[in-house]
Order: C-alpha cells, then sequence, then structure tokens
C-alpha cells in the first residue's frame, strides 16, 4: 500500500482495519503514515516525503519522489505482494500501479482520481495501471465503467467515523473551550507548501475578525511535524494569546467549531459530515495556479460543492483569498444562524449518501481479484 499524506493515511487506515478482520494474518507494507502504523503496516519511507502539490512544488521534490518511486517498484517486484493497493496520490500511485500491473502483480486504487474534475485524460492512465478501482463517491462507478475499468463504489470511510450528530459544548469542554462563546477552526492545509501560502493569511485573517468580534475563539489543528512552524507564524502575527494551536486533533477542532476557515482539500469534507459551515480558501504559486485552472471541468474546487452541485459554501481561490475577504466571509456565517440550518440540512442528506460498510465492500471487491 501507498499512502501519501494525511488524507490518504486516514483512508488507508480505516481500509487496513476492516480488511484485517478478514485477513488478520495479513502483512501490509509500503508507504504510510501513523494511522496506518496503528494497524500494524509497515512504512519503509516517511510518507510526508509524497505531501506535494502544485505543479511548481513537486518540480522541486521530482528527483526524491522518483527516486523513491524506483526503489519501491524494485522491492515490490523482487518481492511480490498478492495485490498492490494506491491510496489517492494518483500521480504517484498511477505509474507504479502500471508498471506493477504490467508485471502481472494486481493492481487496486483506493479513491477514484478527480476525472470528473479536473485532467480528464487521466482516464486514459488509469484503464492501463488498476485492475480494479475502489469509489468513494456515488456517481463514479457508472463513470468508470463506461470506460471499461472494473470498479466499487464502498461508501466514504469518514461518513462511518464521524457520527451524524456531536455534542458540540462536551468537544468545546475537552478542548478547555468557553461552551458560551463561538469558535473559529483554521485549517490552513496540512503540507509545507499549503502553509507556506496560507498559514499567514488565516492568522491575519483571524486578527481581522477578533477586532470586529472579540469574543471569537480560534482553534488551529496542525500536523505534529508542522506545529513549530505553524507556532512561528501565530507568534509573528502576535495572536499566541488567541489562537489555540492543537497537535493534530482536526476531528475535534471541526466538532466544537461553530465555523470553519480551511484548505481546499478532504478537510472539507469532514467539515461536511460534522454538518459545520465553512469558507474554502486556496492560494498557490502563481504558475501552478494558471496550469491548474485550465484543466478544471467544473465551476467548483471545494469537494462540498462538487458532491452538491452547488456554491453551498464559498470559495476564495488564489487572488481572491486575502485575509479581509476570509474574514468577511467567516463572519457572514456567524450572522446566519437560518442559512447555516439549511446547511446542516444538506451536509446531512450528503452524509447519508456516502455511508456504506467501506471495510466490509472493500474486501468483498478485493476478495474477488485475490481468487
Amino acid at each position: 500500500m501507498v499512502a501519501g499524506e494525511p488524507s490518504g493515511d486516514l483512508l488507508a487506515g480505516l481500509l487496513l482495519q476492516g480488511l484485517l478482520k478478514h485477513w488478520p494474518l495479513a502483512q501490509a507494507q509500503g508507504i504510510g503514515g501513523p494511522r496506518m502504523l496503528a494497524q500494524g503496516f509497515e512504512s519503509w519511507w516517511p510518507y510526508d516525503k509524497l505531501a506535494v502539490r502544485g505543479y511548481v512544488e513537486v518540480l522541486r521534490h521530482y528527483r526524491e519522489i522518483v527516486g523513491i518511486r524506483s526503489q519501491l517498484q524494485q522491492r515490490l517486484l523482487a518481492d511480490r505482494p498478492d495485490v498492490f493497493i494506491g491510496v489517492d496520490a494518483p500521480d504517484f500511485n498511477l505509474d507504479l500501479e502500471c508498471s506493477l500491473k504490467a508485471q502481472g502483480i494486481p493492481t487496486v486504487h483506493f479513491v477514484c482520481p478527480s476525472i470528473w474534475a479536473w485532467r480528464a485524460e487521466r482516464i486514459v492512465k488509469i484503464r492501463q495501471s488498476v485492475d480494479h478501482v475502489l469509489c468513494i463517491f456515488p456517481f463514479e462507478q457508472a463513470l468508470l465503467a463506461s470506460h471499461g475499468i472494473e470498479a466499487t463504489y464502498v461508501g466514504h470511510p469518514l461518513a462511518q467515523a464521524i457520527p451524524m450528530q456531536v455534542d458540540q459544548d462536551e468537544a468545546k469542554r475537552q478542548l478547555g473551550l468557553d461552551p458560551d462563546r463561538p469558535v473559529v477552526a483554521l485549517l490552513p492545509g496540512s503540507r509545507v507548501s499549503e502553509l507556506a501560502y496560507l498559514a499567514e493569511r488565516f492568522v491575519q485573517a483571524a486578527k481581522r475578525m477578533r477586532q470586529s468580534q472579540p469574543q471569537l475563539q480560534f482553534v488551529l489543528p496542525a500536523m505534529p511535524a508542522l506545529q513549530a512552524r505553524v507556532m512561528q507564524v501565530v507568534q509573528a502575527q502576535g495572536m499566541t494569546d488567541h489562537i489555540r494551536v492543537l497537535s493534530g486533533q482536526s476531528h475535534a477542532a471541526l466538532a466544537a467549531c461553530d465555523v470553519s476557515l480551511m484548505a481546499s482539500g478532504t478537510a472539507t469534507l469532514e467539515a461536511a459530515l460534522f454538518k459545520k459551515p465553512m469558507v474554502i480558501a486556496y492560494n498557490m504559486n502563481w504558475l501552478s495556479w494558471q496550469l491548474m485552472k485550465r484543466q478544471k471541468l467544473q465551476p467548483w474546487v471545494g469537494l462540498p460543492n462538487i458532491l452538491c452541485q452547488d456554491f453551498v459554501v464559498p470559495e476564495l481561490l488564489q487572488d481572491q483569498a486575502t485575509p479581509e475577504r476570509m474574514a468577511e466571509s467567516v463572519l457572514a456565517w456567524l450572522a446566519s444562524p437560518a442559512k447555516i440550518r439549511q446547511l446542516e440540512e444538506r451536509f446531512t442528506q450528503l452524509h447519508h449518501s456516502l455511508m456504506r460498510d467501506t471495510p466490509e465492500l472493500a474486501a468483498h471487491a478485493l476478495q474477488k481479484i485475490l481468487s
């Protein structure tokens, strides 16, 4: 298995948990993070080596990433696994899967690449590279089948992992927050490249919000390895006493918050499953943005908007992602309880549509491949 970032590690960890119930003696190896390691996974490289987003950013790390993939391929061909599961990270995994499949190793890709959102040409690569795709969104199975690709809709593991309802007051208390004061969760991303472009903007937005509404409380969950970097940004903006930087605990932050400001990515779906209003903001290297913008197939970037096929939450992208616009958009949610109730209903419907017994369905799909 290969998972190259926190969201993939989370999905793979949940998948492994279910698979090991069916095959308790199974050995899982490759590249993974702490949630996979907790299931007995053996990781041969640090998973965050692959957590790079954006064309220009990838080019900076290209030699190292290609080197890891080459070594991994040699190792897997020398000691052939019964099945290889690439978890998301399509730029890394599809090429690896293509090579392994050509050598007769069964390949599965968990999380269909977003061919319905951008880079539709990837469909050819998927067909060449994988024997089966485990889809996490309902419409993907039919889409892949129309291109001759075997696929199974297994639901989204997060829909099972996140409860339909949470006790927000209790979540606030567990984080040492005042239950009677609103909480804003700041999630500027889990990659170094994302923090470089977003962390300072998010903290500046929080500063503006606090000037307008001093009663607000702020939490910022950070990957443990990036916590010191985040703290430096918070200190530089004079917000140390007003933003609580958490070590991980993104789900605790989302359970406790009244609204979130977050980078585009899997975290936006997590916020939707927690039924939380959010503002999605993203900024990246200018050249990377120009290249990605041309390949976008839909008007939305955030997963909640894509899945609802509507701008149910605001998106502030590139030049629009200013501290001023972020602060205004977050405060607008806090001033609109009726809109929040409507959004909660929409997200509840979304949650139900994504809830399946993912480990069980994935295990059945793998059983067919392995038999």
